[in-house]
């Protein structure tokens, strides 16, 4: 398998880069809505929280190099056969699901960074992620305000996701089972492409 995208497919480091970030998005929506409904007081909470923060780190550099490869390695093209307004759909959901695969990371990051408390996160208990610069010096008071703003993003973001990943895989099936063309295999490893219909 070539590690560049094709024509007909998606090469192996675009494969590699989704469905390792696919796998932690979704275990990240479940940790978040586990802890989100527990009690402060919970021993589990903690170990939970600093797991979901190490994935979201991971999804954030994840995704970062998932972009810059995109940039320099054309998608496969829709086929041709799609209507214009199912190939606008597909490109807009695309869009999106980029800007949120960045920004819930990176709200997540500011959350933590602007937290009135200072607990480091414990990268999967290896070593302390650092906080984004410029909260350090602000008052406790000043934190809570940002924490506050940073969270409700967080939540919304996450919750957009919620809604576009069901979406997302209802498309790929659509593709595979209704369509019938090549678009769901173009991204499985070890599937053949023939053509581009």
């Amino acid at each position: 398998m070539s590690m560049k995208n094709s024509e007909l497919r998606y090469g192996g480091v675009a494969m590699t880069l989704h469905w390792l970030i696919a796998a932690g998005v979704i275990a990240n929506i479940v940790l978040g809505l586990t802890f989100a409904d527990m009690a402060n007081s919970d021993p589990e909470k903690f170990g939970l929280a600093q797991t979901h923060k190490s994935i979201g780190l991971t999804i954030l550099v994840l995704s970062v190099a998932r972009v810059l490869w995109r940039l320099v390695n054309p998608v496969p093209p829709l086929p041709a056969g799609m209507s214009p307004t199912l190939k606008a759909l597909a490109r807009a959901t695309h869009f999106l699901l980029y800007v949120l695969i960045l920004l819930i990371p990176l709200t997540g990051w500011l959350l933590v960074s602007s937290s009135p408390l200072g607990l480091p996160t414990m990268f999967f208990g290896w070593f302390a992620w650092p906080n984004l610069p410029g909260f350090a010096d602000m008052t406790r008071a000043a934190k809570h305000v940002w924490q506050h703003e940073f969270g409700a993003a967080h939540v919304f973001l996450a919750w957009s996701a919620i809604v576009l990943v069901p979406i997302h895989i209802a498309g790929a099936l659509y593709h595979q089972f209704l369509r019938g063309d090549a678009v769901f295999k173009r991204m499985l490893p070890g599937t053949r492409v023939e053509e581009n219909a």
